[in-house]
């Protein structure tokens, strides 16, 4: 992941005796939790992935006044892939990751959509279900001291959140409506100096669908955040500046 800068906005600063977060990417558990991303079901290329691990470890190792202890949410699981890597920076920087998703599937999951899996079908209720998927994921890679899942609706979770988070990753709904609402209820808890990833940012609408890009150029013109690495469809954003109220 290219990245723009690793000046620490305010008066944050990098936690004291903590090991680089390149060679912290480099250890033994954090590669073999990679490996293990690499083969879980998903939409993440692996570089992508790889660049999401990065991001979060730098910012499971900054100090960021007001979050402590260190927090990440994700929004969007599927069947754990991103909370793989999510975790791996978790577990190695003393991190927790709440994965928020309700395992319905976004609309383009679902039956004639083109990302609808069928296997994923539960057959009793004719609904997609991947939460058993991503639970074995996690319990597989042995972070379940690392990864909190919680099901549910992203905006009605929001709206009940108070704690700062250092890192926030949304990938949920793509769609205009879903993709908005996880943006309005979780950026503005990512504290100052803390980071805001989104995933299937393209600039070109012939790549992708257009909501993910909106909302990454919504930050950047809101003058809270500023670029910070580039992976692929993964953008890594930081905050510099207070929500607007």
């Amino acid at each position: 992941m290219s990245t723009e800068t690793d000046g620490a906005p305010g008066h944050a600063h990098p936690v004291s005796g903590a090991v680089p977060y390149h060679q912290a990417a480099g250890s033994a558990r954090v590669q073999a939790v990679v490996r293990a991303a690499r083969k879980t079901r998903g939409f993440m290329p692996d570089d992508e992935g790889e660049a999401l691990l990065h991001a979060a470890l730098r910012a499971g190792q900054t100090v960021l006044p007001g979050s402590a202890p260190p927090t990440f949410v994700e929004i969007g699981a599927w069947c754990g892939k991103s909370s793989l890597y999510l975790g791996a920076a978790a577990e190695a920087t003393g991190a927790i990751v709440f994965s928020i998703d309700h395992h319905r599937g976004s609309e383009e999951n679902q039956p004639g959509w083109e990302h609808h899996e069928a296997d994923l079908v539960d057959p009793d209720l004719g609904r997609i279900d991947t939460l058993a998927h991503w639970r074995r994921a996690i319990s597989d890679a042995a972070l379940e001291g690392s990864v909190v899942g919680v099901v549910g609706d992203s905006p009605t979770v929001a709206a009940r959140w108070a704690h700062p988070l250092a890192f926030c990753f949304i990938d949920g709904g793509h769609g205009e409506e879903p993709a908005w609402a996880d943006f309005r209820g979780w950026a503005p808890r990512v504290v100052l100096g803390g980071w805001l990833a989104i995933h299937d940012v393209f600039p070109d609408p012939a790549d992708g669908g257009r909501p993910p890009y909106e909302l990454f150029c919504a930050a950047l013109a809101s003058g809270e955040f500023s670029e910070d690495g580039a992976c692929g469809s993964l953008r890594v954003l930081r905050r510099t500046g207070p929500p607007a109220h």
